[in-house]
């Protein structure tokens, strides 16, 4: 890892602290102009992510103190975490929304920036990790060393294979009971199918955690205790870890050979004649082509470890030069590829990745990802044709603001000003416009009634929930004329009592909510052919008239992918007239009935999702017909080819990973089954078994408290969202008049 390199002492140097005086907080701040116009060869865009409690928080809480960004060590149990700012994060102990900073770090030499987002565990908040890995260069993802893999762990790495992220390994925790370093790389390799390169071994493990091994280098690092891991000092590899060491360097050398064929020629020639440069060279160039991953080892909480990591996110990750430029469309002209190179003589562009409702106005964080954004400056969403002011630049240290006059391609940061914006939306240049690849957003599974005490609730409640829709894309809330009330829904149970208590606590509104219900679907069973919808109505003038055949049938996603169609609500509607019977002016009313009787639900009142509507034939009345005639035609329609194809309900299917202790795994299995769960797997993890199963999310309300009973508190589940699945019909009839 070349820790001498970065600054820590060897043995033969004396032991040293770490942090320099040109790395303390105050100096950043005097050198902000200095970084702030460093080239980007010398920016890291990286992200810390990870299943729930590996230790992501106390990870990135250790590089700001290392890098001198904090003057003292925050604790996530102590409620003291820097990045875990809010009141709800700092109670639970978890991260509930993503957090950016800034930091400098010194290595070899070289000053760079790297620019750090720290994100949520919890499966609830995975929109966090979504839309931070969409706007990173790298990410380092972090396990637990007891642990390995966990689920939210295999979340994570396929979000970020999705978005292509270049990614390094932390095995974490190695001071925990049990840790066991090569279990842990063990199941990198067979449950992500990574090809996992170790960089270290630990020394020691639990309370005998002392330091690593650097594989490279063949030196072990002692990290001091009292000192906080300030003081790192460089000995000999132990005799009784030697043998071990070598082998593992054997396996670095051969797998780094392998990710570059001139490597693989000396390695076969003369393997002796390898350098550690050409290792870290070739590793460096497999990794930005996601094609290998480092794993680095230590323990956070015991301070081992952190320097050698953030060295490794400087050697290993990628620059913003060195990830394929940005692409994007021609806003009036969808079919012609753009680019944009991360140039600062380039037309400006930037991607919105998150809002946050601030008392001084909203911050609207922006990658910027071409040319240079002036504060004051006029952009364009061209999404929705609004230009808007980035009023003030602010480079972000988690809730601290550091002003900016102007901010270069490469960078992160929040801007206070833009108010027509979301999540996904480009920002860009009037005069070169450009719209770029959006982001996906989950669907909601669940939902719950809620509603105002009072009259003043009420007004302020319609305007809380439009602030918390633009800060969180997994939110969703709609009004029910026909009940009078208000639903709202997210990812989970967690999710949704977090959002109440905004609205209650920091947002002051009095609220009832209602008991958390599951967000069904409604799907076709097959096709249904010239399907008539005819609106005809007489009342004393001018009549209503709008007739309209549809063909329905099912189709998906992928499906409309290929073909180019809108596939907007998972609802695709193709115009197939011929022959003008029907008016161009009156097919989009057809489709937005199509689209609304959809959304509200046919056989059931949930929507109907996974459909083509091809618009096929019909009349129209010179007179009498108008776009209200047709939109209702377009309803009745849809109504009758639900009908004649027939429908099922789908319900939320979560993937549930249950550890449990041996002892109580019958307990824990028979539960399952009487929850009508699909027991997938059954795995040996050291004393506890791991059971994966499939199970409705009907039946997992109160699932922890249930799990706590069962195995006297000694066993632990996390649970995400897989698919919607087919109900059994005597379970749907009940759904369907319960939801009625």
């Amino acid at each position: 890892m070349g820790l001498t390199h970065s600054g820590i002492v060897s043995h033969s140097q004396g032991p040293q602290p770490r942090v320099s005086p040109e790395c303390t907080p105050h100096a950043y701040t005097s050198k902000r102009k200095q970084l702030m116009a460093t080239d980007l060869s010398f920016i890291r865009n990286i992200g810390i992510c990870a299943h729930i409690d590996a230790g992501k928080t106390t990870v990135t809480e250790r590089i700001l103190y290392y890098t001198g960004k904090n003057y003292k060590l925050g604790e996530v149990h102590e409620g003291t975490a820097t990045m875990d700012f809010l009141q709800e994060e700092q109670e639970r102990g978890i991260t509930i929304q993503s957090a950016a900073t800034t930091c400098p770090w010194t290595h070899q030499g070289k000053d760079y920036k790297i620019n750090l987002i720290d994100t949520p565990g919890h499966v609830d908040f995975t929109i966090e990790v979504e839309r931070s890995l969409r706007v990173l260069d790298g990410a380092v993802a972090v396990f637990d060393g007891k642990e390995g893999v966990e689920a939210q762990s295999e979340t994570v790495w396929r979000q970020a294979d999705r978005y292509k992220v270049p990614r390094m390994c932390l095995v974490n925790k190695m001071d925990k009971l049990g840790a066991d370093f090569e279990y842990s790389f063990e199941t990198i390799k067979k449950r992500l199918g990574a090809n996992a390169i170790a960089m270290q071994l630990p020394w020691g493990s639990g309370n005998e955690l002392v330091g690593i091994i650097d594989l490279l280098e063949m030196k072990a690092y002692h990290f001091d205790e009292a000192s906080q891991g300030a003081i790192v000092t460089e000995k000999d590899i132990p005799d009784d870890l030697l043998e071990k060491a070598q082998k593992w360097r054997a396996d670095l050398i051969e797998n780094a050979a392998a990710l570059d064929d001139d490597l693989m020629e000396q390695y076969l020639e003369d393997e002796d004649s390898i350098t550690v440069d050409q290792i870290k060279k070739a590793i460096r160039k497999g990794t930005i082509a996601l094609e290998c991953n480092p794993v680095f080892c230590g323990s956070a909480l015991k301070n081992i470890g952190v320097q050698a990591l953030i060295d490794a996110t400087i050697d290993y990750l990628p620059n913003p030069q060195e990830v394929p430029d940005m692409n994007g469309t021609d806003p009036k002209d969808k079919t012609i590829v753009l680019t944009r190179a991360p140039d600062d003589t380039a037309p400006f562009s930037g991607l919105v990745f998150k809002v946050v409702s601030d008392t001084h106005g909203d911050l609207t964080y922006i990658r910027v990802y071409s040319g240079k954004l002036e504060k004051g400056t006029r952009v364009l969403n061209p999404s929705n044709n609004k230009r808007e002011i980035a009023s003030r630049i602010f480079e972000m240290h988690a809730k601290d603001r550091l002003a900016l006059d102007e901010v270069g391609a490469g960078n992160i940061v929040a801007v206070v000003g833009i108010k027509n914006s979301i999540t996904g939306d480009t920002l860009c240049s009037g005069e070169d416009p450009i719209v770029l690849e959006r982001m996906e957003f989950p669907e909601p599974v669940i939902s719950m009634s809620i509603e105002p005490k009072t009259a003043d609730d009420k007004r302020k409640l319609s305007e809380a929930l439009v602030t918390i829709r633009r800060e969180d894309p997994s939110f969703r809330s709609e009004y029910n004329e026909e009940t009078g009330q208000t639903i709202i829904a997210g990812m989970g149970e967690l999710h949704l009592e977090i959002i109440k208590n905004k609205l209650v606590r920091d947002m002051k509104i009095g609220v009832e909510v209602g008991r958390p219900r599951v967000s069904y679907r409604e799907a076709i069973n097959g096709a249904a052919d010239g399907c008539r919808g005819l609106f005809k109505k007489q009342s004393g003038g001018r009549g209503q008239f709008g007739d309209c055949t549809v063909n329905i049938e099912p189709y998906t996603a992928e499906q409309a992918e290929a073909d180019g169609i809108d596939f907007t609500d998972n609802v695709a509607f193709v115009n197939g007239i011929v022959g003008g019977s029907i008016p161009k002016e009156f097919i989009p009313s057809v489709e937005i009935g199509v689209r609304n009787t959809a959304k509200s639900g046919v056989s059931a009142p949930f929507p109907l999702i996974n459909i083509k509507v091809t618009l096929t034939d019909g009349k129209y009345h010179d007179v009498d017909s108008s776009q209200i005639a047709f939109e209702q035609a377009g309803r009745l329609a849809l109504r009758e080819a639900v009908s004649r194809a027939g429908s099922v309900l789908l319900e939320p299917i979560m993937k549930v990973v249950i550890t449990t202790p041996t002892d109580y795994l019958g307990n824990v299995t028979g539960d399952l089954s009487s929850r009508r769960g699909m027991i997938l797997d059954t795995e040996d993890k050291g004393i506890v078994k791991e059971i994966t199963a499939d199970v409705p999310l009907s039946e997992m309300f109160g699932y922890t408290t249930v799990l706590r009973g069962l195995s006297q508190g000694r066993a632990a589940n996390s649970m995400e969202f897989k698919e919607y699945r087919s109900m059994p019909r005597n379970l749907q009839d009940e759904v369907i008049e319960a939801g009625a």
